[in-house]
């Protein structure tokens, strides 16, 4: 039976911020109520009172914040790097294709920091490079299905001195959490045991960096 509090949990759950400021208590629980209350009586198909929609958001606060003590705290010392001038790539999936990846690294010069990054996902391939090696990442891929070009991107990178990195739930959340606070668009995330790395435009850099050694910092 659909009842007025799993409604709130539903609505709350779609709506990342607002859990987040109800979990830190600076949001106004009866305010959000009267806002809630419209759609619930249309999901429930009744009139309800108010009451009992602050009722089932206080209950579902102290949800939150037991769940929040319980987390295991993460220690997000580390460096930050950032590389300029990254273009992104996306290819549909194909045989051809992935017989090609065989060879991409041969594009690139690792020696002098160059990036590479190959995201393979189940229809589609997103290739991330140096925007220098953009023609000649085409070009070697020439015959393939091309679903979407971005330059003008950076990639921002964390290296944490912890490598309890994989084994520590909401890392990643934590920190895209703090970037789309201030609006910040990521194109793409890669990730190994110590580093974290986002792709986002170049527009965007340096505000994400501040945002990102601000939580490093701490």
């Amino acid at each position: 039976m659909v009842t007025v509090s799993h409604i709130v949990k539903k609505i709350v759950s779609e709506q990342a911020f607002v859990e987040e400021a109800l979990g830190n208590g600076i949001i106004s629980i009866v305010n959000l109520a009267e806002q809630m209350l419209p759609k619930i009586e249309q999901e429930l198909g009744k009139k309800i009172k108010q009451a009992a929609i602050v009722m089932a958001l206080r209950r579902h606060a102290e949800e939150i914040s037991e769940h929040r003590k319980k987390t295991r705290k993460f220690d997000y010392a580390g460096e930050i790097l950032m590389k300029t001038n990254i273009c992104d790539v996306n290819f549909v999936k194909s045989h051809t294709l992935m017989a090609k990846l065989k060879t991409i690294h041969n594009l690139v010069n690792f020696e002098r920091g160059d990036t590479l990054n190959v995201i393979i996902g189940n229809n589609e391939v997103s290739i991330v490079t140096n925007e220098k090696y953009m023609e000649k990442l085409i070009k070697f891929l020439s015959g393939e299905k091309i679903l979407n070009k971005e330059q003008g991107l950076v990639a921002l990178t964390i290296i944490f001195a912890s490598d309890d990195f994989v084994h520590t739930p909401g890392v990643i959340f934590n920190a895209v959490r703090k970037l789309a606070w201030e609006n910040i668009n990521i194109y793409e995330i890669v990730s190994t045991m110590t580093e974290l790395t986002f792709i986002l435009s170049k527009k965007d850099s340096m505000k994400a960096y501040n945002v990102l050694q601000e939580m490093v910092n701490k």
